[in-house]
């Protein structure tokens, strides 16, 4: 009590403290309060009123959590004090009552708004939650008044437009109604009809299909008002009622089977969206009518000169034109948040998201906005005004953030006006009223960057709807193709690998061989981004069917051999190139390279003919630039790992393989015994050194007779062509090709015909994620570069911390077999968890090593306390059944293990005894467990007796003559006793 009269005595001096809205030039829609406002207000009510530690929003690239694209909510980041696996000695582990604005941001993943956003006036990709914590400190209580202050004291909204929900209970759950939550908004003078209640679908929390959970609590806003009763609108999809604020109980645990259990400790989590908030509190409707998003529009109409932001929806919004400007608005915070915490637009993940993301915005501006080149980018200082006096990273980075955005808009906007020209064009030639054809979606979207919504979005815009079915086919034809299965596989050996006998037609008929020379035409821009040379060709031949044509019919798979390509055909171990190409003068359509190969001299290209292709047709070839990046920078990773293993492993050190993708790279070497932890490292930390120094990567073609003297030399045992091409990495290769030099002996100089970065600084971080012994003497590595690598060191670092946790509560002990058995089986999740997650290998290693001693030691202790217990519980019957030579008993025991060391204790006890227990379960279950003295085998059988035991209880049973165990309901366990007994009277007579 007097710990709680404290408690309640700081309360009464911090609501002392007059919290008055900031004056500032700045006001609000309608002279209400500037969103800034707003959220200052939200923060120091918490921080100077109610003693919450304010804490800087996380960045929304997620940190350590694989299972996220992006930060979602605000409690993501404190997810490892909720589940328990906060490290005792962090400063998270410290945090009691905690308060910030968290940056937000959901696109992609099960939180997905991004095709919803434009079409109303509510739904966004980037979004702030303000929200205060409680971990183990304040509850339902504290909390509702907290917000009831906050809501109606200093934003001053109207009590009678407020309404509040609880969770009403739920029996499938074992639950009853949250009075309590009830009884405080009652006190705190909310009336009974504004407080509601809701099922477990709106008013019961859960973070995923385990982990924390329990009842929220709602504030719902009535926009009307006016004296009426909105009772009946709440959660009803109503957008004159909306909720505003979620506080979440924490106090319960789903366990894995399901069941819910109480939390040690109870925390608060709550939830509010800023811009529904702002909404409120400057009377508006629209989040986007607030000062959030309105210097954004105006900047938007100022750049694209257009009609004004009208706040229109549906079909009142004529062109979509107000769609465009929300979703450019919405669109280019996004874009800004992401890019300042370190997420680019890419080809995988979140960056894959945020490319997506950054390609609706430029399709609006171009072709609903009309705006010229550059808009998106020009709204980025506007943004940064909003948001940067919250979010101060966002000033570090402006020019950054505007340079990318340019970057990837003027890719983009190249492919944009061919895809709106391929659309077009194929709606006129379709019969009425029939689906988009699913073959040209498919070419949108795998080769031009078409995000399948904005594909979805273009053609809602004419009326007429995708082939959905037939898209999904070709979508799982080529991910069977590129898992490599056997259909695949034929399709590419028949059209891309010629036969002895087209080889020698192509060579009788004078076919010159393809010049690919311009595959390494590409250069550093003025702003450090690579720009790779277009390539003209002419068809030379087409093959199909294992021959050559002179024509392939539209809609035909085949391969494409030209006089000349920019194209990478796969080779060395690198993937080969994609991308599509377009018949000159017909740009609209277009043809998809899907892979190519090198074949006798011959570059065949694997395309899906969308029209008729002939020999003599003139073409223009187009590489998916980023997958060639990121093939690029994993192959120079891979030059560095040749060299460093080299380097920390010793001179012997060869390679024997190497496979380099855009996602990852593998890498085989001859090795003496596994790699050591120490030696992972070892090697990590050379590469890092020679991507700090950022050296030159040099490349030259040189007479085969002449590299091989190079001392040094990296070089496969197999065939090279000659002029062979040298890669050097820092050192030039003039000075290389010196006589008597030993300039390679210090860095990697390699044969290899791949193409590479030209600076080795661009790789950014190398990190091994995989090692392991293929065979005997030869050992395989996979890598990852650039975020990938970055990602998988946050991973490891937070999972050494919820091992580092684990570890100190093994340490502490617990003389408790559930809690025992609970963190056994925690340290086997997390076995799990390590064993398939990415980090760096070193890493892995380690934790596996001290999981695995881990699990030794709980199972250990696991089983010293059963023996423990059941030594008891055997005491116990021997006195109560003293010199019996059959006991049939029940006793209490949680688990069929404890039973079944009674039942041995027993036996050992009093050798010549059988013994049969039945343990009754809180779950309904009942345990048996049962052992026949061995100088009544073979008579008796104890797997007979625990069947005819359990079988009366509706169970099942087993084991040997020696030993048997089984379990049933409860429901028959007054007729097992008697069966147990019967047998005994009828097997064990004698004893």
């Amino acid at each position: 009590m007097a710990a709680v009269a404290g408690r309640l005595r700081r309360w009464v001096l911090l609501l002392a403290v007059p919290l008055r809205w900031p004056c500032g030039p700045r006001r609000g829609a309608a002279g209400g309060p500037t969103a800034g406002q707003v959220r200052a207000a939200f923060l120091r009510f918490f921080q100077e009123r109610h003693g919450h530690r304010r804490l800087p929003s996380a960045p929304v690239r997620p940190r350590g959590d694989p299972r996220l694209l992006f930060v979602n909510a605000g409690m993501n980041q404190f997810k490892p004090i909720f589940l328990g696996t906060v490290h005792p000695r962090s400063e998270l582990a410290g945090h009691r009552r905690v308060v910030n604005s968290q940056k937000c941001v959901r696109a992609g993943g099960k939180h997905n708004d991004l095709e919803d956003v434009g079409r109303d006036t509510y739904h966004h990709t980037f979004f702030e939650m303000l929200g205060n914590w409680s971990f183990g400190d304040y509850f339902k209580e504290e909390a509702c008044s907290m917000a009831w202050e906050l809501l109606t004291e200093v934003y001053k909204i109207p009590r009678d437009r407020l309404y509040i929900t609880y969770f009403d209970g739920d029996s499938s759950l074992g639950l009853s109604a949250d009075e309590e939550c009830r009884d405080v908004w009652l006190r705190l003078g909310v009336p009974a009809s504004h407080v509601l209640p809701f099922s477990s679908k709106d008013n019961f929390w859960e973070m995923g299909d385990t982990g924390p959970c329990g009842p929220c609590t709602e504030i719902h806003y009535d926009y009307v008002g006016g004296g009426r009763n909105a009772a009946a609108l709440v959660n009803q999809g109503n957008p004159d009622v909306v909720e505003i604020w979620n506080l979440v109980f924490m106090q319960y645990n789903r366990e894995v089977e399901g069941n819910l259990l109480p939390l040690p400790q109870h925390h608060v989590d709550t939830g509010m969206g800023l811009e529904r908030l702002v909404t409120v509190l400057q009377n508006k409707r629209s989040n986007y009518d607030t000062d959030l998003f309105t210097p954004i529009l105006d900047a938007i109409h100022k750049g694209c000169r257009g009609p004004k932001y009208q706040g229109l929806v549906g079909a009142a919004d004529i062109g979509h034109v107000n769609m465009a400007y929300r979703v450019v608005a919405d669109h280019v915070r996004a874009l800004c948040v992401c890019i300042t915490d370190g997420i680019y637009p890419g080809i995988s993940g979140a960056e894959l998201v945020l490319r997506r993301i950054l390609r609706r915005a430029v399709r609006f501006c171009s072709e609903v906005l009309h705006a010229p080149p550059g808009l998106l980018a020009s709204l980025v200082p506007t943004v940064v005004e909003v948001l940067g006096d919250a979010y101060p990273e966002l000033m570090k980075n402006t020019e950054q953030i505007m340079d990318i955005i340019n970057e990837n808009e003027a890719a983009f906007l190249s492919t944009l006006k061919r895809g709106r020209h391929i659309i077009e064009q194929t709606v006129q030639q379709m019969e009425p009223s029939t689906h988009f054809p699913a073959e040209v979606a498919w070419s949108l979207y795998g080769n031009l960057g078409f995000p399948l919504d904005l594909i979805d979005l273009m053609l809602e815009e004419k009326g007429i709807s995708l082939d959905t079915a037939a898209f999904n086919e070709l979508a799982l034809e080529d991910t069977k193709r590129k898992a490599g299965g056997p259909q695949a596989g034929q399709l590419e050996d028949t059209n891309t690998h010629l036969d002895v006998h087209s080889l020698a037609q192509l060579k009788s008929n004078n076919v010159p061989a393809t010049d690919d020379s311009l595959k390494y035409a590409y250069r550093l821009g003025q702003h450090g981004q690579y720009e790779f040379s277009p390539c003209q060709a002419t068809v030379l031949m087409l093959y199909r069917d294992q021959s050559l044509q002179q024509e392939v019919a539209a809609g035909q798979r085949c391969g494409v051999i030209l006089d000349r390509t920019n194209f990478y055909a796969e080779q060395g171990g690198q993937d080969s190139d994609q991308g599509y190409m377009i018949r000159l003068g017909q740009q609209e359509t277009l043809f998809p390279i899907e892979s190519v190969r090198l074949c006798g001299g011959y570059v065949i290209h694997e395309v899906t003919a969308m029209e008729a292709l002939h020999a003599g047709d003139q073409v223009q070839l187009f590489v998916d630039e980023a997958q060639r990046l990121a093939c690029m920078t994993n192959h120079t990773a891979a030059h560095l790992l040749n060299f460093a293993l080299r380097h920390v492993l010793g001179n012997s050190t060869e390679q024997r393989g190497s496979h380099v993708t855009p996602q990852y790279l593998r890498f085989d070497f001859d090795t003496k015994g596994p790699v050591t932890v120490e030696q992972l490292q070892q090697v990590e930390q050379v590469v890092q050194d020679v991507i700090k120094q950022n050296e030159v990567v040099h490349m030259a073609e040189v007479p085969l007779t002449l590299a091989r003297r190079v001392q040094g030399l990296r070089m496969m045992d197999e065939e090279y062509p000659d002029p062979v091409r040298i890669v050097s990495l820092g050192v030039p290769v003039e000075s290389v090709l010196t006589r008597n030099s030993k300039a390679a002996m210090q860095t990697s100089v390699e044969l290899c015909c791949g193409t590479h970065l030209l600076r080795t600084g661009a790789v950014e971080d190398v990190a091994i994620i995989g090692e392991r012994q293929l065979v005997k003497g030869i050992s395989r590595v996979i890598a990852v570069t650039g975020a990938q690598a970055k990602q998988a060191r946050e991973v490891g670092q937070c999972l050494a911390m919820e091992v580092d946790s684990a570890s100190l509560r093994m340490k502490q002990g617990s003389t408790s077999i559930p809690e025992m058995q609970k963190l056994s089986k925690e340290v086997g999740q997390l076995t799990k968890v390590v064993a398939n997650t990415a980090m760096p290998q070193w890493q892995r290693k380690e934790l596996q090593t001290i999981l695995k001693a881990l699990q030794r030691t709980a199972n250990t202790a696991v089983k010293k306390l059963e023996i423990q217990q059941a030594e008891v519980k055997a005491q116990s019957l021997l006195a109560k059944h003293c010199n019996q030579p059959v006991i049939i008993d029940t006793v209490p025991a949680e688990s069929l293990s404890i039973l079944m060391k009674v039942v041995n204790q027993l036996c050992d006890k009093s050798p010549g005894t059988s013994v049969l227990l039945l343990s009754p379960q809180a779950s309904g279950e009942v345990l048996c467990a049962c052992q026949v003295s061995k100088n009544r085998l073979p008579l008796v059988s104890a797997a007979d007796w625990a069947v005819a035991v359990c079988s009366q209880m509706e169970g099942k049973a087993g084991g040997s003559p020696v030993v048997a165990k089984g379990s049933g309901s409860a429901r028959g366990m007054q007729g097992a006793l008697t069966a147990a007994l019967q047998f005994a009277q009828r097997k064990l007579t004698q004893l």
